[in-house]
């Protein structure tokens, strides 16, 4: 029995064996797991036991960010073969499904998504998983940027829900890993560029290195004035919302432009109030995101061509026998880090 990294209760890890019970069908692959990335939700189901109404009630392998080999094939499976490198969406829905149908797949009520109570993650050294939902790497993409795709695709999820026009200015609110990737893939779309603003300066000076993001501390008395200098006072297409904060969600309005958008992507822990005149005096369009459907393909196709290159966010790799340390790590939000991952 393989061993894996198990949140037993809130604050408490281990490492150790338990039964995962992955029965293997003939439309799945088996895959030995090589990279995977510790998320943001991994790290607040340790260290709060629950995100919502999913609550930790029984110990739970964490981890759904992952890249591996495929080591066996279903009979039925045609697509894959054993050897290939490949990168898995970890959100399998009910193929029966009116929101499959209609190719909404990611809000699915009955989606099994790792990590997510009650369904085990992927940070254990063999998965098995549907081969529809396992994505092939070029052989020049790392199992360090395959790992990526999972949140990467976060990002053009937004940009696909934004209907980006060429040439539009979009405003990143929040430098985290999923800002950070949003900012990306708004470029990747076709925006002429990304304003990003956030509080910490050291993930502003790395995000600021790509051409066409222009990172802005909001500590600076005058950041407003700036996001005003860049869109020349007329305000930005897009607004894409990547905090969560309460404050951030309510100044939205502020700098989108008339007939712009504001992208909901970051979840706020509490209900947050919206100026409901102040959208409507604007037309502002409102769109939401909630992980992601139909983009895995292309977020590799980018990513393959060097459209968007991920590598620079990767900030510290750890031994799966030094998980619970990069967990404990990512719980202190280091300023300088980014995405932590975890190799078997």
């Amino acid at each position: 029995m393989p061993q894996a990294l198990v949140l037993e209760e809130k604050g408490k890890l281990s490492l150790r064996e338990i039964n995962l019970n992955m029965p293997f069908g003939p439309h799945d692959v088996r895959i030995a797991i090589h990279t995977v990335g510790v998320c943001g939700s991994d790290v607040h189901y340790y260290t709060h036991g629950k995100i919502g109404p999913f609550v930790v009630k029984e110990p739970m392998v964490l981890g759904h960010e992952a890249s591996g080999t495929i080591i066996e094939v279903g009979s039925a499976v045609s697509n894959l073969k054993k050897g290939d490198r490949v990168c898995m969406e970890p959100g399998i829905p009910d193929p029966n499904s009116l929101a499959t149908k209609l190719g909404i797949y990611n809000v699915d009520p009955k989606v099994r998504f790792w990590a997510t109570p009650p369904i085990h993650g992927c940070l254990t050294p063999e998965v098995v998983h549907p081969a529809k939902f396992t994505y092939q790497l070029p052989n020049h993409v790392t199992f360090g940027e395959g790992a990526m795709v999972e949140p990467f695709a976060i990002g053009m999820q937004a940009a696909y829900r934004a209907k980006i026009k060429p040439g539009d200015v979009a405003l990143v609110q929040g430098a985290g890993p999923i800002g950070m990737m949003v900012a990306l893939a708004a470029l990747a779309g076709g925006c002429s560029k990304v304003i990003i603003t956030d509080f910490a300066e050291p993930k502003l000076d790395l995000i600021g290195q790509y051409d066409a993001i222009i990172p802005i501390n909001l500590s600076e008395n005058n950041a407003n004035k700036r996001i005003d200098h860049e869109t020349k006072g007329w305000g930005c297409d897009l607004v894409f919302e990547c905090s969560g904060s309460q404050r951030a969600i309510i100044q939205s309005p502020l700098f989108v432009c008339p007939g712009g958008a504001i992208i909901l992507v970051g979840m706020p822990v509490e209900p947050a109030p919206v100026d409901i005149v102040s959208l409507q005096a604007k037309e502002v369009r409102i769109e939401t995101v909630f992980r992601y459907a139909n983009v895995y393909d292309r977020a590799i196709n980018l990513i393959a061509t060097g459209k968007v290159d991920l590598k620079p966010l990767i900030s510290e790799t750890f031994a799966f026998k030094d998980s619970i340390a990069a967990f404990d790590r990512a719980v202190e939000q280091r300023p300088t880090d980014i995405k932590l991952q975890i190799v078997f």
